[in-house]
């Protein structure tokens, strides 16, 4: 009778421990599409001339801003912590290639230049505690380091002074929600929100020098499909 009860009682804990845990708990691959929106604010130039003194100066200048087509794959896992709680780590990439729009930077006697940026090649490392609506639904938010290129872009009136790229660190911030399909594949949707450490990119003109120390931002929207191992 003893070897009963003690059988019954083990089996009664495994059962309770299958069924606290998390569909959602575990390794997960997955890949997404959508769009996203590139600021590069806080713009502020010097122009120091080889030749006119007088052109030297410093200056603020407008926003420039570009969005377009992004998509992102990520890896992750998942590990349960409270009934309906989980806490995930995980990192993606995403297969940016946007380019922003022209804006102008210097209109001096003797000198004018206008730029673009293009972003690309952001990586993200981050956490993701989430909570489980239920057995096949969970929102999660996410919070973490984030990397880019940024390659400063120049035409000249006079002459050009070619492409500066540089990496930008900050961090990324989101919202998402997970819907399971199954035991293994789900769908999910997720908005993230970038921004990046100010950086100073410089350049020759032909007539001098431009030093320009601008602010890159970003959101994005994503939409897409998961394997969950």
């Amino acid at each position: 009778m003893k070897i009963k009860l003690l059988v019954a009682a083990a089996a009664t804990v495994v059962a309770s421990s299958a069924m606290a845990q998390s569909a959602f708990e575990g390794a997960y691959g997955q890949l997404g599409v959508g769009y996203e929106n590139n600021s590069i604010s806080s713009r502020t130039f010097t122009f120091t001339s080889f030749t006119t003194p007088s052109d030297n100066g410093s200056a603020s200048a407008s926003t420039s801003s570009g969005g377009g087509l992004s998509s992102n794959v990520g890896l992750g896992y998942n590990m349960s912590v409270a009934p309906q709680w989980l806490v995930g780590i995980g990192a993606d990439y995403s297969f940016t290639n946007v380019t922003t729009s022209t804006v102008g930077l210097y209109n001096g006697a003797s000198a004018g230049a206008n730029v673009n940026y293009k972003v690309a090649n952001r990586y993200n490392i981050f956490l993701t505690p989430g909570y489980e609506i239920d057995k096949d639904k969970l929102v999660y938010v996410k919070g973490g380091f984030s990397s880019q290129s940024l390659t400063w872009q120049g035409q000249n009136t006079i002459a050009s002074f070619g492409n500066k790229s540089t990496n930008v660190n900050g961090y990324v911030a989101g919202l998402g929600y997970k819907q399971l399909l199954d035991k293994n594949l789900y769908v999910f949707g997720e908005g993230n929100y970038y921004s990046y450490s100010s950086t100073t990119l410089s350049g020759n003109t032909g007539d001098g020098t431009l030093s320009q120390k601008q602010t890159p931002s970003a959101y994005q929207f994503l939409v897409g499909l998961g394997y969950k191992f």
